[in-house]
């Protein structure tokens, strides 16, 4: 009898927490045809290990930079860690995160996220954040990254957050509770469609074009970590026609980079080297890059990193050549299925 009465709190103690564990899984957002960057920052961990590379930053980078391109023409193994949105204290924290997992020779930082000093919006965080693993790392970052009116709580159980959405459900919430359509090759996000530049507003001049304390403070981070574990850093700014990277932001990234004996690319400077045409390279008037200019700018950047990066080549590792040839089909099926969609309705519904 002593048993039982031991036994019976403790079966409902499991049923219980069982019982909000798949009512958490089911009520998270899928991101299966709606905001589908927002599986990003959980796929990276199917792809751990190995990773000579790694870029951290905004859309800019996972939607102009392919890690296929750079295996396929150099051998160099990379991923990409980017999220829709992503402030430069995310940045570091992606970085941080992957260094539990794998240290890569080279981190690739797209300086546009130093336009932020604080967080802008919790749709975008929840985007980073929700798929990372919990660690410390985690911790630190949903911390850094909250609004006000957030709560730490509604990260570490998100059914707190999203109870309200029984009435959303359907049938991909139920399809989706455990598992999810792979979207990204190594992070990259893959468009194949194309709407040139026809027009670019004027930009709008600015009362202060500094960057904020919190922005050096964290690219400092982001340096010590990579000086910490003998990581060469380059800073980007990645190839987009919009919104603006004024000059005065940019001199300041070239002296952070001169004085911090740092590589600092701006693609902007470089659009005749890299072969892009805003006019067919790009998906959306010039502000991230199609399938066809991402090759390009990963061509083109392959060869740095190759030269100034002290990544090798690969392609000799029976192993890795492997692994990659899984990748490579799996980005030629994607390129079909969307080069399909867009001669049957003229437009990509679907990413995947």
């Amino acid at each position: 009898m002593m048993r039982m009465k031991w036994l019976r709190p403790l079966l409902f103690a499991f049923w219980l927490i069982l019982t909000l564990f798949l009512l958490q899984r089911l009520l998270m957002p899928k991101y299966i045809h709606e905001n589908e960057e927002g599986v990003l920052a959980g796929e990276y961990y199917d792809d751990a290990g190995g990773n000579d590379v790694l870029f951290i930053g905004d859309c800019e980078v996972y939607s102009n930079f392919s890690p296929i391109t750079l295996w396929e023409d150099y051998g160099i193994t990379s991923v990409i860690r980017g999220t829709p949105q992503q402030m430069i204290w995310q940045s570091y924290y992606m970085l941080e995160d992957t260094l539990r997992f794998e240290t890569p020779r080279a981190v690739v930082f797209n300086v546009y996220a130093m336009r932020y000093d604080r967080p802008q919006n919790e749709a975008y965080n929840r985007l980073a954040l929700d798929g990372m693993r919990w660690s410390k790392v985690k911790a630190d970052a949903v911390r850094a990254s909250m609004k006000e009116e957030e709560s730490f709580a509604s990260y570490v159980f998100p059914l707190l957050r999203f109870h309200s959405r029984f009435s959303e459900l359907n049938a991909d919430d139920f399809r989706y509770m455990f598992r999810s359509e792979p979207l990204s090759h190594n992070g990259y996000v893959m468009r194949v469609d194309t709407k040139p530049v026809t027009v670019l507003p004027q930009p709008v001049p600015l009362a202060d074009y500094r960057f904020s304390e919190t922005d050096w403070r964290y690219l400092d981070m982001i340096r010590d970590s990579c000086r910490a574990h003998d990581i060469t850093l380059i800073l980007i700014k990645s190839p987009s026609c919009y919104p603006h990277w004024y000059e005065e932001w940019d001199s300041q990234i070239a002296d952070y980079a001169e004085e911090n004996g740092l590589i600092y690319i701006n693609f902007l400077d470089h659009q005749e080297e890299t072969g892009i045409d805003y006019t067919t390279d790009t998906f959306d008037a010039g502000q991230h890059l199609n399938l066809a200019g991402a090759e390009k700018a990963s061509a083109w950047f392959g060869k740095i990193l190759a030269e100034q990066s002290g990544v090798s080549d690969r392609r000799s590792d029976p192993a890795m050549a492997s692994r990659w040839e899984e990748k490579i089909a799996f980005y030629g099926k994607m390129k079909a299925s969307q080069e399909k969609q867009l001669e049957e309705t003229g437009t990509v519904k679907s990413f995947r």
